[in-house]
């Protein structure tokens, strides 16, 4: 067979149809009820979209004509709304091809790329947003690009029809534009002359124009933190009125957040009180002027969450229902900016104000300690100043390694708990390292402090501190810890003597993490059927036991001690047993609870005995 005939043959393929190009359809209900119930996190957001193509217009007229006035009003009467202002206008060309299609932004017109860098709104979806609140939008506009054109007039209503007409040129004598609406049923409250006041006020104190509602001033440049004051003193006083004003607490104090580079002038308010981590605060943000957000979490870093800012920045990007801000690298930047500028305030009061440092930390250390995990100039600064629970009292890191040669601490605060009455008693100093960020900064302190020598402390390191009994002594008693010994080894506690202060401590309860792993191993190994138990079983290793420690040297222990029963002498370990667990506040498992209970009740029984014996 040659090659032509080994190629397989291909079907004929039907001729194709011409492609038809089609237009989407958009129902424009359906879109409103999208951006009401989605987009938009209430309704309010009308009236910024009114004032953001207001100020847009007016920005894009100046940039042609300098001089041109700048103003906006507003006028609220009977469920309808007005809206007028100066700007650049619109002719009847520009009302068909902008306020009639949807996410065309007039900032992308020819001619205006000049100015669009100082634009709010860069999404396009404009006018739009007003039928959240309005069933008709009424647009009265004149061009100052074209003098010589009438007025033009646009009318729209939320079933998705719209009118154009042109007007006489007494209509609107002067370039720009006046927006009508008129309420749509059950949201004549948002058009209410207070309601329409007080969101101006909020979305556009900082605006650079002049913004007024039935004749009050809506605008109140420059901003507080850009004010003159006669003093530093004064300067504060007025922030924290402001901050009470608008966030409704005073704080503890003010920090300057000036990043020229990126554009942002603002404040930082410390909270006066304590907060979780976990709680992230939100920001307000001020897109050139006007309000983008009140609620920006991601604005500063994780570390910083007992602070609230307030800001005007040009340079971040908002998300298209601008409520919000975009993720990306100017971000980045900027949180990590702002983030420095608050490190520098901490570290400004570590040199020269200890007395509102230590004020601050009496309610932040967590914030603090937060940020000195991952800092070590940060940690080193604030060694003198960030407090711990210790053996020693509440002591900073740097107060605690100048007093023990070895820096000993507790992963958690059970186990410090455990031995810190003991360990004191000894000598031994410890940290409590249980707490939130605590552990993590006591094992850097090395790598700030050269010289300094950090260990966990364990049961081991603990019992090694506690003096021996004399071996002839515990040899006497050898019968009275074969029986301790025999009743709490079920529970996986091995029982030591040791003589050790205060006297007031019969007995110590000591594990490591080991040893209540290999609890918990041998705890599901017991509960688990047949096919668990032996896998569990496999995982059964060499790690240390708990260990009951009896102290020699108490009254209690050794009258125990002197016991013949060996009955009475079980239930009196047990005794001391559960007391120790309730000395070092640990949870009580099952097991544990029951030889508690077990203990009370053969104690009641023993002393009911011997009354009725004697």
């Amino acid at each position: 067979m040659d090659s032509q005939t080994s190629q397989p043959s291909q079907a004929p393929q039907p001729p194709r149809s011409p492609q038809t190009p089609h237009t989407f359809q958009v129902d424009l209900r359906g879109l409103v009820d999208l951006l009401s119930h989605h987009l938009y996190s209430s309704p309010k957001v009308y009236l910024r979209e009114l004032l953001q193509n207001a100020v847009d217009a007016i920005t894009a007229r100046r940039a042609e004509e300098p001089g041109a006035p700048a103003v906006v009003r507003l006028y609220a009467e009977s469920g309808a709304l007005r809206v007028e202002d100066s700007g650049v206008g619109l002719t009847e060309a520009d009302v068909h091809s902008l306020l009639a299609t949807i996410g065309r932004s007039s900032k992308r017109a020819e001619g205006l790329q000049e100015a669009r860098s100082e634009f709010l709104g860069q999404f396009g979806i404009g006018l739009l947003a007003c039928f959240v609140v309005a069933e008709r939008i009424r647009v009265v506009s004149r061009s100052s690009r074209t003098p010589d054109a009438a007025p033009v007039e646009w009318t729209a209503t939320d079933d998705g029809s719209y009118t154009v007409r042109t007007l006489p040129d007494d209509a609107r004598a002067e370039p720009g534009t006046t927006v009508h609406l008129v309420a749509r049923a059950g949201a004549a409250e948002w058009l209410a002359e207070d309601r329409v006041l007080a969101l101006a006020r909020d979305f556009g104190s900082l605006l650079p124009y002049d913004v007024r509602v039935g004749g009050e001033a809506v605008t109140d440049l420059p901003a507080p933190w850009d004010r003159p004051y006669q003093s530093p003193a004064t300067r504060r006083v007025a922030l924290a009125r402001h901050c009470h004003d608008l966030f409704g607490f005073t704080p503890l104090d003010s920090i300057e957040l000036d990043v020229p580079l990126a554009g942002i002038r603002g404040v930082a308010y410390v909270l006066p009180s304590a907060v979780s981590p976990a709680q992230r605060a939100g920001h307000r943000v001020h897109l050139k002027g006007m309000l983008l957000t009140e609620r920006a979490e991601q604005l500063l870093p994780d570390w910083a969450f007992f602070v609230r800012c307030v800001l005007d920045t040009d340079s971040l990007r908002p998300t298209a229902s601008r409520e919000s801000l975009y993720e990306d690298e100017t971000l980045a930047a900027v949180r990590e900016a702002l983030g420095e500028r608050i490190r520098s305030w901490l570290t400004a009061l570590a040199a020269g104000d200890p007395e509102r440092l230590a004020a601050f930390l009496a309610v932040h250390h967590l914030g603090v300690k937060s940020l000195a995990r991952h800092d070590k100039e940060m940690l080193r600064t604030m060694l003198p100043w960030l407090p711990f629970e210790t053996t020693d009292g509440r002591l900073s890191l740097e107060e605690f390694a100048q007093r023990h040669p070895v820096v000993h601490f507790t992963r958690t605060v059970e186990e410090y708990r455990q031995v810190a009455p003991i360990a004191s008693a000894q000598g031994v100093g410890v940290i409590n390292g249980g707490y939130t960020y605590d552990s993590e900064l006591v094992e850097a302190l090395p790598s700030v402090r050269p010289g300094t020598v950090v260990a966990e402390l364990d049961a081991d390191t603990v019992t090694a501190h506690l003096d021996c009994v004399d071996p002839a002594e515990e040899l006497a008693l050898s019968g009275f810890l074969a029986a301790a010994r025999a009743k709490l080894d079920p529970l996986g506690c091995d029982v030591v003597l040791r003589a050790f202060h205060p006297l007031s401590v019969p007995a110590l309860h000591l594990d490591d993490r080991a040893a209540r792993h290999e609890q918990a191993r041998a705890e599901a190994e017991e509960q688990a059927d047949d096919l668990w138990a032996g896998i569990l079983g496999s995982l059964r290793g060499s790690a240390p036991r708990a260990r009951l420690v009896l102290n020699h040297l108490s009254p209690l222990v050794r009258r125990i001690s002197s016991l013949g029963d060996r009955e009475l002498i079980g239930t009196a370990t047990e005794s001391l047993y559960g007391q120790a667990l309730l000395m070092a506040q640990r949870p009580l498992r099952p097991a544990d609870s029951a030889l508690l209970n077990r203990a009370f009740i053969g104690l009641l029984e023993w002393a009911t005995n011997g009354e009725e014996g004697r």
